[in-house]
């Protein structure tokens, strides 16, 4: 059986995630997701390299948006097959791409108006990628499978879907191709979760494989967890606090806001930090929050007993959930300090711009960040230590307290994803080294074939392979 891996898409690089298995006359895509480096944005609005409508079926390992956000222009441009995910990835991937629609709508409007008064045009065009009548019409292709559950994908291919311990519903994807006999199993890492954190359970390991595609964005570093969450946490809020400032937070909808106010509650109920005004100031994280509480299923047993204990972390005291713009507006009217915590977690749209801009440039106010910031933007412009940053259209100083808490990362470190890929009872063909900068890539992939011998490479933007 002749079998064509395509990489479509988060290839030496992080967004954009996408894969193309084409085999025995099928053709399966392995998420489909949107591109937020700001070098590869334009990425977005290209033709798919194949026709959607020649397309099987799409699974979706999870539901952040450089995983799952191109779906709608798939559909648009003329997809009509299932949509493979978890419950609980089809639930938030719902929210994230309706949300992902409105954004893209209303920033459309917000520049053409900017660029009429500034007598200018934009590098790409002024329209969005897809409205909310497309996203409308991809909703009712999802087709939702339990976890281990094997279902038929095409003649010859059967899917299963195992816990990431990434972000709730994630999974890694395991392909199993059989005809005339022969078998050849693919494994999908998607992204690869970490051992021991709060809510979720562990990443799920396998026995075997033939092909493996090993996501890499750690792959060239061990987490910094010398330094305990909670600990860093409470030093940024009380300083904070004592400055009289605003402890701003760029923070991913899915998962990270949820851990966020987890470990907010334990410093409560520790009485080591204020009882400060919380905002979570997102739509779409309030949401998914929803979706967490219905889903106790997927929590770890930790998680589980806090939860019977009724001391849900989505509940604390001074939690103040923020669904229209007039409520995200009127937070720049109060005195003294708070903690908003808004999307999106890299600054690239979004409510957290507008809340950058009323504290960036106070000495007093801390901007937090708690997740990955891919290279080219906004969240990565400001970690790296700019001193004038352009938001909005506009230049302004930065002279808040740039914070990063390290520990929160969704994502397994090189030693976690070694962890992981030796758990194989048996060398797999060969590792495809995908979803990370190419320095990181290029690391990992060495770093596998060094620590085990086995065949590993890091696949280029649209290369295809034919595997044996």
């Amino acid at each position: 059986m002749q079998i064509k891996l395509s990489f479509l898409g988060a290839a030496q690089n992080v967004t954009g995630s996408c894969s193309l298995l084409e085999a025995g006359g099928a053709r399966i895509l392995v998420d489909c997701g949107m591109y937020q480096e700001r070098q590869f944005r334009d990425r977005n609005w290209q033709e798919f390299p194949v026709p959607p409508g020649t397309i099987d079926a799409v699974l979706l390992t999870h539901a952040h948006v450089d995983h799952c956000g191109l779906l709608p222009r798939l559909v648009q441009q003329g997809f009509q097959g299932k949509v493979f995910s978890t419950t609980a990835t089809a639930e938030i991937g719902k929210i994230v791409l309706l949300d992902a629609a409105k954004l893209q709508v209303e920033d459309a409007e917000y520049k053409k108006r900017r660029h009429k008064k500034e007598g200018r045009e934009g590098k790409y065009p002024v329209e969005p990628l897809y409205t909310v009548e497309d996203v409308e019409e991809t909703i009712p292709l999802f087709s939702p499978v339990r976890y281990e559950q094997p279902v038929p994908v095409a003649d010859g291919i059967e899917a299963s879907f195992h816990d990431a311990g990434h972000i709730l519903g994630a999974s890694m994807i395991k392909l199993t191709l059989e005809k005339n006999g022969e078998k050849r199993i693919i494994l999908y890492s998607g992204d690869v979760g970490r051992w021991d954190k709060p809510i979720l359970r562990n990443p799920t390991v396998f026995e075997e494989a033939d092909y493996v595609l090993v996501e890499s964005t750690y792959g060239d570093r061990v987490h910094e967890d010398t330094e305990n969450i909670n600990d860093q946490l409470a030093d940024i809020i009380n300083a904070t606090h004592q400055a009289g400032g605003n402890i701003v937070v760029p923070s991913f909808s899915v998962e990270r806001s949820q851990e966020l106010l987890y470990h907010i509650n334990e410093l409560l109920q520790q009485d080591r930090i204020p009882h400060l005004m919380t905002f979570l100031d997102s739509p779409m994280a309030i949401k998914v929050t929803e979706v967490f509480n219905n889903h106790p299923e997927m929590y770890d047993q930790d998680m589980k007993e806090m939860m019977q204990r009724n001391e849900s972390p989505f509940e604390l005291a001074n939690l103040t959930m923020c669904h229209t713009s007039s409520e995200s507006k009127a937070i720049n009217h109060i005195k003294g300090t708070v903690i908003i915590i808004a999307g999106s977690g890299m600054c690239t749209g979004g409510r957290i711009k507008h809340h950058l801009v009323n504290n960036i440039e106070r000495p007093e106010s801390t901007i937090m960040f708690v997740g990955y910031q891919a290279n080219g933007t906004l969240g990565r412009i400001i970690l790296d230590g700019t001193e004038e940053v352009r938001i909005l259209g506009q230049m302004h100083k930065v002279r808040a307290r740039i914070a990063r808490v390290h520990g929160f990362s969704g994502h397994a470190d090189r030693d976690e994803l070694m962890r992981w890929l030796t758990s194989l009872k048996r060398p797999p063909q060969h590792v495809f080294v995908v979803h990370g900068e190419a320095e990181s890539a290029q690391n990992f992939s060495q770093y596998i074939h060094e620590k085990t011998g086995w065949q590993s490479s890091v696949p280029q933007y649209q290369q295809t392979v034919e595997l044996e």
